[in-house]
């Protein structure tokens, strides 16, 4: 088991590539707006990223902002890897660098595994959340894909496929990562595996604004399709024979309008 800092209550983990333009903003929004003890994990594949000189320069001024270099390989799955293999905090909070409405959930995701949560998902699709920019094809593959999964697995969240997740440190004790690095899979697969595992689950929505700043997807709908429909299929065919469901809590932000 990995020894972690207990001063340290977060490592916020950020998997990048070319995302020099957002992290401009995104690192000076969340050294603002993160006030528990934290660090920020920016982890890179290449070192000719255009990530890394702007998260040098700004190292002068927020030192809790870390470079980790991939080794593991190519890929968000590896790079999430390669990110906890050296976080310290208590709990991990898996971030994008081009989402800025998420930062607002932070604290809400932190208050619910406080409360006992194993697991906080952020939710695009449930109590208020949404998803706006990005491409149509995208995002309908994204918001079909899961209502489709929860009507026929039976799955708790609401949202299984976002990147924005909080988890303890700890949970990786209990669950192995097998995702290939195509896409955000892994985080489908932690969702999955997080209920199967009977974890105490939480759910905060938000409004989800692709890409504001720039930058491009690396969307593919051919090669992303065969990784998601493999947990897709296997999400399906594990919970649905689950008996008991774990426990999820819920928290709406006060500035969120419902439905």
């Amino acid at each position: 088991m990995k020894k972690k800092n207990s001063k340290m209550k977060l490592s916020i983990l950020m998997p990048v590539r070319n995302e020099g333009v957002n992290l401009k903003i995104m690192l000076k929004i969340l050294s603002a707006v993160v006030d528990v003890p934290h660090e920020i994990l920016i982890v890179y594949d290449a070192p000719n990223d255009n990530s890394v000189p702007v998260v040098k320069k700004m190292q002068h001024d927020y030192s809790q902002v870390k470079l980790v270099y991939n080794n593991l390989g190519k890929g968000v799955s590896n790079a999430i890897k390669a990110g906890i293999n050296v976080s310290k905090g208590e709990y991990i909070l898996i971030f994008a660098a081009d989402e800025v409405g998420p930062v607002l959930a932070i604290d809400d995701m932190i208050e619910l595994m406080d409360k006992g949560c194993d697991l906080v998902s952020c939710t695009r699709y449930a109590h208020g959340g949404r998803r706006l920019g990005g491409s149509f094809l995208e995002g309908l593959f994204s918001r079909v894909g899961n209502k489709i999964f929860q009507a026929l697995s039976g799955s708790v969240l609401t949202d299984s496929t976002t990147g924005i997740k909080m988890f303890r440190n700890s949970i990786f004790d209990k669950i192995t990562l097998e995702s290939k690095p195509v896409g955000w899979a892994v985080v489908f697969e932690i969702a999955i595996k997080a209920q199967i595992a009977g974890m105490n689950l939480g759910e905060v929505p938000i409004v989800s604004i692709d890409r504001l700043y720039g930058g491009k997807s690396t969307f593919s709908l051919g090669t992303w399709l065969k990784e998601y429909l493999r947990w897709f299929l296997w999400g399906v065919r594990n919970l649905h024979t689950m008996h008991n469901k774990p426990k999820i809590s819920v928290r709406v932000p006060s500035n969120m309008i419902l439905d």
